[in-house]
C-alpha cells in the first residue's frame, strides 16, 4: 500500500499550509486590508477610507479571510470591527512591515496605530 507523499513528509505539510495561507495574502488589496488590522480593529467604512476601496470589494475580501480564519468580526453598535484572529498571521504582517515599510509614510491614518 502507497502512502502520499505529503502524509510521509511532515515539511511538505507545513509547505502546503504556509502556501495556502501566502495565496490569500498575495493580492495588494487583501494584503493593504491586513496591513492596516495588524495595526488594530477597523470598521469597513474605516478600511474604506485608508485602503481607497469599495464597500462591496471589501466585503468580499472580509468575508474571505473571516471564512479561512485569518480575521474576527464583532459588532459594535451599528459597525462591525474586524480584527487579525490568527496569531501567526499577525506576526507575519508585522516581519513584513519589518521588512519592507521601515519607513512610516505620512499618510498612514492616525488610527492606524501599533497594537
Amino acid at each position: 500500500m502507497k502512502t502520499s507523499y505529503s502524509h510521509a513528509n511532515p515539511m511538505l505539510e507545513q509547505c502546503d499550509e504556509v502556501a495556502h495561507l501566502l495565496k490569500l495574502l498575495a493580492h495588494p488589496q487583501r494584503l493593504q486590508v491586513l496591513c492596516h488590522l495588524s495595526m488594530g480593529e477597523k470598521t469597513v467604512s474605516d478600511l474604506e477610507e485608508l485602503c481607497g476601496a469599495s464597500q462591496s470589494q471589501l466585503s468580499q475580501f472580509l468575508q474571505r479571510m473571516k471564512a479561512e480564519g485569518l480575521v474576527s468580526s464583532c459588532r459594535d453598535g451599528k459597525f462591525v470591527r474586524y480584527a487579525i484572529q490568527d496569531p501567526r498571521v499577525l506576526k507575519l504582517m508585522r516581519s513584513l512591515h519589518n521588512v519592507f515599510c521601515t519607513k512610516v509614510s505620512a499618510s498612514v491614518s492616525k488610527r492606524s496605530k501599533p497594537l
